[in-house]
């Protein structure tokens, strides 16, 4: 009897103890399910720990042994970055970081920083290529290896960069953010929408959609407002690279839409309908884009350690570029580009024809212009012997620059360029420049120069006083005027 009730209390203490056995069985399975769902959310995050596997593979070209052609494949690379490449900016940005041994001579922070900021920006490494659903439990698919590889390089080159900036001062900072813009305007329409995206709130840090993987990761893991609410440390130094701004967000887009692009022209409405109040900028922002010029002439012909210039690969795009370069020859006497290249101390004398230059003096200009050793003076390569000449301080320089924008002679017309340097050449004494920036107040130059009587009379009394024939004939006109004036 005994035995039987101690059976049947078994039997009743098993029953008792099976619902608890299933929910621990249940709670098992959820942190199971659960941690398997934040592999899937995590995406790439939980097979990061093999870089060399998780990195998309690179062409022999891009990774070989280059020290006997380093210069020869940073052309090449740079090449491919300016047309948009994401894979050559990455590269660039590895390279000037000095990964590899090879590539210690070329170290350059800021130009590493540059191109893993290019990178960041560029579409190519964050629109979806083949994005498969990977669903939930029992929904497993393959994984699309290129848009996870690409992932993955966009988290590391967000590491790095963030490195970069945080062992930069200020000003070094801002060369970086220059660089970039430059590298950008010269990109047309698609290059002034992502400037528009690095400065507008509602996108990631560099212009990717905000709820992108690695926007929010370098954010610090809660969007845009991770820094007030806590979140995770993020990379702090990346996302402060460009400040987000209306104001500028709606000036790039505005400069997009006057290339003549039609895409641009939807986007910006779509920016003045996306907040309330963002309209508003819209006569702000039209007289601002007339002012503008980008931060350089070309890209910053610098002499680095290494003796490799960074190269300009912008290259003329479009027939207004095309038919400006095709001036030079008959409209603007050579005798301009001997005198910049005697400034820049490549000649000794003034050449006033192409066939005056030896081959070693054109290859010397090829040199420091970062290009290859042709031994032939193209056209564009005449546009920068001056454009080298004016920045480096020549105020004749200068003032045939300004020319050259206010008629599109070499370089496509633009009047806020013109009277930038009109100015600059004004600034050391060129009685020419003054007399033209009196024309600029007088007549008033689509916003870039306000009509200013009083002013244009300043500018011309000055360059009246330098001695300038022109100046001082319209001078004595005026005076003439005024004597008869008060006579009556």
């Amino acid at each position: 009897m005994r035995d039987r009730e101690g059976m049947d209390g078994d039997r009743a203490r098993n029953r008792s103890r099976a619902p608890l056995a299933a929910a621990a069985t249940a709670a098992v399975l959820a942190v199971t399910a659960l941690s398997i769902a934040s592999c899937q959310d995590q995406g790439v995050q939980f097979w990061r720990k093999d870089a060399a596997s998780n990195a998309c593979p690179r062409p022999p070209s891009f990774t070989g042994p280059e020290f006997n052609a380093q210069e020869t494949g940073l052309r090449y690379l740079r090449r491919a970055a300016f047309r948009g490449d994401f894979f050559a900016q990455l590269e660039l940005g590895s390279r000037y970081s000095a990964l590899r041994a090879t590539d210690k001579n070329i170290e350059d922070p800021i130009e590493s920083a540059v191109w893993y900021g290019m990178a960041l920006a560029n579409d190519q490494g964050y629109a979806p290529i083949n994005r498969v659903d990977r669903g939930g439990l029992g929904g497993w698919k393959p994984l699309s290896r290129y848009d996870d590889c690409r992932a993955f390089e966009r988290h590391v080159a967000y590491q790095r960069l963030d490195r970069l900036l945080g062992q930069m001062t200020r000003e070094e900072q801002e060369e970086v953010r220059d660089r970039v813009v430059y590298v950008m305007s010269t990109q047309d329409a698609a290059g002034y929408r992502t400037l528009a995206r690095l400065h507008d709130s509602l996108y990631g840090p560099f212009g990717e959609p905000a709820d992108n993987r690695e926007a929010r990761e370098a954010w610090g893991g809660n969007g845009g407002n991770a820094r007030q609410r806590g979140g995770g440390r993020g990379y702090r130094a990346a996302t402060d690279l460009f400040q987000r701004n209306d104001v500028d967000a709606y000036l790039y887009n505005y400069l997009a839409v006057q290339t003549g692009d039609v895409g641009a022209y939807v986007l910006l409405k779509d920016f003045e309908q996306s907040s309330p109040g963002r309209s508003q900028y819209g006569r702000f922002v039209e007289a601002k884009a007339r002012q503008w010029v980008p931060p350089f002439e070309f890209y910053p012909n610098k002499a680095p350690a290494s003796g490799v210039p960074f190269s300009d690969e912008s290259r003329p795009r479009g027939d207004a570029y095309e038919y400006a370069l095709s001036r030079m020859s008959g409209e603007l006497p050579f005798v301009h580009v001997g005198r910049a290249l005697r400034y820049l101390g490549i000649t000794e004398n003034i050449a006033t024809r192409p066939e005056d230059l030896s081959k070693r003096q054109v290859e010397t200009l090829e040199a420091m212009l970062g290009h290859p050793m042709e031994s032939r003076l193209s056209y564009l390569e005449r546009v920068r012997a001056i454009q080298l000449a004016a920045i480096n301080g020549s105020s004749e320089a200068q003032l045939v620059l300004a020319v050259m924008y206010s008629e599109g002679i070499g370089v496509p017309a633009d009047y806020a360029r013109a009277f930038h340097w009109y100015e600059e050449a004004a600034k050391q004494g060129s009685p020419e420049a003054k007399f033209a920036l009196s024309t600029f107040f007088a007549l008033g130059v689509a916003g870039v120069a306000d009509q200013d009587k009083a002013e244009a009379v300043v500018q011309r009394i000055e360059s009246a006083l330098s001695g300038f024939g022109p100046s001082a004939s319209r001078l004595q006109a005026v005076l003439a005027q005024v004597s008869r004036s008060q006579r009556r």
